[in-house]
């Protein structure tokens, strides 16, 4: 028996998306140089990672057809307002979408952080994202520390631990912060930074 294309093609997709569903923070083990990235946002303001040195940044790629991509978006916002503050910025790069409907998929999702377009989809080719959501954490040093290859919960203990390794900071107010937020007795990931 043989499946029509369309079939195929859907059942593709759908172990497509099963695989980036539940992602994982990993060391990163690549070049630890980022590709460039400069693109505006909604409002048409540029962004350039270059610019947020000294922060650590969290690069997201994603697209509103990709259901984990949009499952993550308010763990991030939780940690974004977790990090208020705090020498810490969500970037989240919409690959080659139309800006109506990344505005409208940003306001129906309350995301508060910069959401920038990349409307030819040549920073998500230059970034070698091939899985939606790609998430890279980048430390204050401008250096790839970390990647997530499909959706994570950004406010799970261990994940904030990991991002308070990474802070300029780390020593000074991460006794306390973590006080707040890792249960007693959960430590940080082996070899965490």
């Amino acid at each position: 028996m043989k499946l029509p294309a369309r079939v195929i093609f859907s059942l593709c997709l759908l172990a497509c998306s099963c695989f980036a569903a539940g992602g994982e923070l990993l060391r990163y083990e690549q070049e630890p140089t980022p590709p460039d990235l400069s693109l505006p946002d909604l409002s048409g303001e540029q962004h350039d990672l270059r610019h947020y040195h000294g922060q650590v940044v969290l690069v997201n790629f994603w697209a509103s057809w990709c259901p984990p991509c949009l499952a993550e978006m308010p763990s991030m916002r939780r940690l974004s307002a977790l990090m208020a503050g705090r020498p810490f910025r969500i970037l989240a790069v919409n690959a080659e979408e139309p800006r109506s409907r990344v505005w409208k998929f940003r306001k129906l999702l309350d995301i508060g952080f910069p959401t920038l377009l990349d409307s030819s989809g040549d920073v998500t080719r230059d970034w070698q994202v091939t899985v939606f959501p790609t998430s890279y954490l980048i430390d204050a040093s401008g250096r790839i520390r970390y990647i997530s290859y499909g959706a994570l919960e950004w406010d799970d203990a261990g994940v904030v631990g990991v991002v308070e390794t990474l802070m300029p900071d780390h020593g000074s107010a991460t006794t306390a912060v973590l006080s707040d937020v890792i249960p007693s007795g959960l430590s940080l990931p082996e070899g965490a930074p």
